[in-house]
């Protein structure tokens, strides 16, 4: 018997034994080392995903381990061989599917929230979903190659090209990440964040920072682009004020590309996209060749992905650790492990992660 994260209703996580599935036919079994906790987790754990997801639903996509279980059918694969997961499974013949795009596939499975996820100790997955990691890459850090690879994805729908003004609206884990990559395919990259926490990290990183609370925007844009406006700008922040202000930096057709989840409508100003040609690029998940890039990023220390992890808990302070991300502060990525059956839950009454 092994232990799982489990999504039971809004604001409510337990942590639970959990029975081990056998490897089927092209199947695998995983034991998960190190599982981060995103944005999409925390959507469903507020509840905004309720419609979607079954209770009681085990979490977590962003991860890294090693095979333990090798099922029927599998060739190319050995037990010890240390993999991330591309969580996606897709039907192979609908219209998008067809048209070469199974990632947002009309009847997708996304794994970790329509089927079960990676925040356990042993995952059975397809064989399919498999991405191979270099030895040399801790499995620590190889657990933000799956939000390398939104950032790559994101990146690459937006069209950045070297030498353009790129924007980027919300300094997150996936925000700071999409600054990273536009920084190394060339472009000039400004994050806005209100957080001086994040800023300072990203600082650190070598990005460049703007407060929307106390620098003016249009202003720094102005000067920054003698007064053309930003060629691309990213809405990572899933607020208001940041689709409003992804839209007012971008210059004529500047491209906006929507990385944020928003679960409610927002009122965006059209007219500006109208007077200005702008165009609005929507870009979701990933495809292979994205997770492939991701890795060698996150491999050569394009993107040093140890310094985003802000904290390492072990997988029965799970609920803790959403807190924690709720709350803010100096957090950033926290990941779970995975490895550390030890029930921790007495230690982590009223402790902060």
């Amino acid at each position: 018997m092994t232990l799982a994260v489990r999504y039971t209703a809004a604001r409510t996580l337990d942590t639970a034994p959990a029975s081990s599935v056998e490897p089927g036919p092209g199947e695998v079994v995983l034991a998960p080392a190190y599982v981060g906790i995103c944005g999409t987790d925390l959507h469903i754990f507020h509840g905004d995903m309720d419609a979607r997801v079954a209770t009681p639903a085990v979490l977590g996509h962003e991860m890294s381990g090693r095979i333990v279980g090798i099922g029927p059918e599998v060739e190319g694969w050995q037990v010890g061989d240390a993999v991330t997961v591309m969580p996606l499974r897709w039907d192979g013949t609908c219209p998008a599917c067809r048209a070469g795009h199974r990632h947002v596939c009309q009847h997708l499975d996304f794994i970790g929230i329509d089927s079960p996820g990676a925040m356990q100790q042993r995952w059975t997955v397809p064989a399919s979903t498999l991405i191979r990691l270099p030895e040399s890459l801790p499995l620590d850090r190889a657990a933000l190659v799956e939000p390398t690879a939104v950032a790559v994805h994101d990146v690459g729908r937006a069209q950045v090209t070297e030498g353009e003004k790129v924007v980027v609206v919300g300094g997150g884990p996936v925000g700071v990440l999409i600054a990273l990559v536009a920084q190394a395919t060339g472009a000039e990259v400004r994050l806005v964040e209100l957080s001086a926490h994040r800023r300072s990290l990203a600082e650190g990183l070598g990005l460049a920072t703007w407060d929307p609370a106390a620098d003016d925007i249009d202003a720094l844009v102005g000067a920054w682009t003698a007064d053309a406006g930003a060629d691309v700008a990213f809405e990572v922040s899933g607020a208001a004020g940041g689709v409003d202000t992804a839209v007012e930096v971008l210059g004529v057709r500047g491209r906006l590309c929507l990385v944020a989840i928003h679960p409610r409508p927002r009122e965006v100003n059209l007219h500006r996209f109208f007077w200005r040609e702008l165009t609005l690029v929507g870009a979701r998940l990933y495809d292979r060749s994205d997770f492939e890039k991701a890795v060698a990023l996150v491999a050569d220390g394009t993107i040093p992905a140890d310094r985003l992890i802000s904290k390492v808990v072990p997988l029965t302070q799970a609920p803790a650790a959403f807190e924690a991300l709720e709350s803010g502060g100096d957090v950033m990525k926290i990941l779970l492990d995975c490895t550390d059956g030890t029930d921790h839950s007495d230690d982590a009454q009223g402790t902060a992660v």
